[in-house]
């Protein structure tokens, strides 16, 4: 999902960029938004992933430290 977001997002920064070359600074301002918002969703899904990742690790310490307790 990561490589989605930052495909669009450079292909709105390209789009953006035509736009301002053609004189049409409304359109590129719409285009740049939508790639803004494409790469903060990139961002929130590498943090999402790596915030789940974190909370598995934690999980497993913390049952293997329960079981070392128990024995």
């Amino acid at each position: 999902m990561k490589v989605i977001w930052t495909a669009i997002a450079g292909v709105c920064l390209v789009a953006a960029a035509i736009a301002l070359w053609r004189q049409q600074p409304s359109a590129a301002f719409v285009i740049a938004t939508i790639g803004l918002m494409a790469w903060f969703l990139r961002y929130r899904s590498d943090l999402k992933g790596s915030l789940a990742e974190n909370g598995s690790r934690l999980k497993d310490e913390s049952e293997s430290e329960s079981t070392d307790e128990n024995s």
